[in-house]
C-alpha cells in the first residue's frame, strides 16, 4: 500500500518540477492544445451526427412501435457517446505524446538529468522518425490491449449491482494503468527498454502505477485540465522511471530554469 502514496508523490513532484521550469512548462502546453481542439471537434460532430449513424445502423427498428424505438435508439446513442468518451481518455495521452513527441522528449531528457547524480540522461540515439514509428507503433498495440479491457467492463457494466459499482472502479484503474504505461515509455524507450519489458516492470508495481496514474485518468475527465497536467505528467512519469529501474534519484535537484537562463546569459556576455 506505500507504493500508493509514492505514485502519487511522483505526479505531485512532476507537477511542481514543471512548475519551477516556465518555460519547459509553456512548451509542454502546445501538444496538448492541438489534441484537445481535434478530440473536441470529435466529439461535437458525434453530438451532432451520432442518432443519425444509431438510425441508419439499426434499419431493424424502424417498424417498431413507438416509444421502444426511440428510447432503444437513445440508448445506443448514450451508449456509443459513453464509449468514444472512454477512448478518448485512454486514446489523449498517447495521441497527445505522439504530436509532441520532440516536445516531451526534451522534458524528460531535462528531468533525468535534473535529477541525475551525475547530471547526465540516458539517449536513444535513434532518428526522430524511427522514435515516432516505436511510438506510434507500441501505442496502437496498448491500445488494443486498452480497448479489450474496455470491452469486457462494457459488458459487465450489464450485471446488476457489479456493473453499477465495481465495474467503474475498476474501470478507473485499467485507465490509470495504460495512461501510466504511455507516460513513462517517453523516459523508458530512450533506455531502450521494450513494451513487454515495461509492462513487465509496471505489473510488478502496480500499487505504483495506480497511484500515479488513477488520479491523473480521474484528473483527465474534467475539461482542459488534461492538457495543463501532460507535462507534470510526463516529468512526473520520468521519475517513476527511474524508480522502476532502480536508478537514484537525487533530491533537490528542481533548480530554477530562470536561474539557469541568467547563468548562461552572463557566461555569452561580453
Amino acid at each position: 500500500m506505500r507504493d500508493l502514496g509514492v505514485g502519487f508523490g511522483y505526479l505531485l513532484r512532476g507537477q511542481r518540477w514543471v512548475a519551477r521550469h516556465g518555460r519547459s512548462f509553456g512548451f509542454g502546453l502546445l501538444p496538448g492544445l492541438v489534441t484537445l481542439v481535434l478530440y473536441a471537434a470529435a466529439l461535437v460532430a458525434l453530438g451532432v451526427y451520432g442518432e443519425d449513424f444509431v438510425t441508419w445502423a439499426t434499419p431493424f427498428a424502424d417498424d417498431w412501435s413507438s416509444p421502444w424505438d426511440g428510447l432503444f435508439r437513445g440508448f445506443l446513442t448514450a451508449v456509443l457517446f459513453a464509449l468514444a468518451l472512454l477512448l478518448a481518455v485512454l486514446t489523449f495521452t498517447a495521441v497527445t505524446l505522439l504530436i509532441g513527441q520532440p516536445f516531451y522528449e526534451s522534458l524528460s531528457e531535462k528531468v533525468d538529468r535534473d535529477v541525475s547524480p551525475d547530471g547526465t540522461a540516458p539517449e536513444s540515439g535513434l532518428p526522430l522518425w524511427r522514435e515516432l514509428w516505436i511510438s506510434a507503433r507500441d501505442s496502437l498495440r496498448v491500445l488494443v490491449r486498452a480497448l479489450v479491457w474496455a470491452v469486457l467492463l462494457f459488458a459487465l457494466g450489464f450485471v446488476p449491482f457489479i456493473g453499477q459499482t465495481v465495474v467503474p472502479v475498476l474501470g478507473f484503474f485499467v485507465t490509470g494503468f495504460f495512461l501510466t504505461e504511455e507516460l513513462v515509455a517517453v523516459a523508458l524507450q530512450r533506455r531502450d527498454v521494450d513494451l513487454r519489458t515495461r509492462l513487465t516492470l509496471l505489473r510488478s508495481r502496480k500499487a505504483l502505477v495506480w497511484g500515479f496514474g488513477t488520479p491523473l485518468g480521474l484528473s483527465f475527465l474534467v475539461p482542459f485540465v488534461a492538457v495543463f497536467l501532460m507535462p507534470g505528467a510526463v516529468a512526473g512519469a520520468t521519475l517513476m522511471a527511474r524508480d522502476l529501474l532502480g536508478e537514484e534519484i537525487r533530491e533537490g535537484g528542481d533548480a530554477d530554469e530562470d536561474s539557469e537562463e541568467a547563468s548562461e546569459e552572463q557566461s555569452t556576455a561580453p
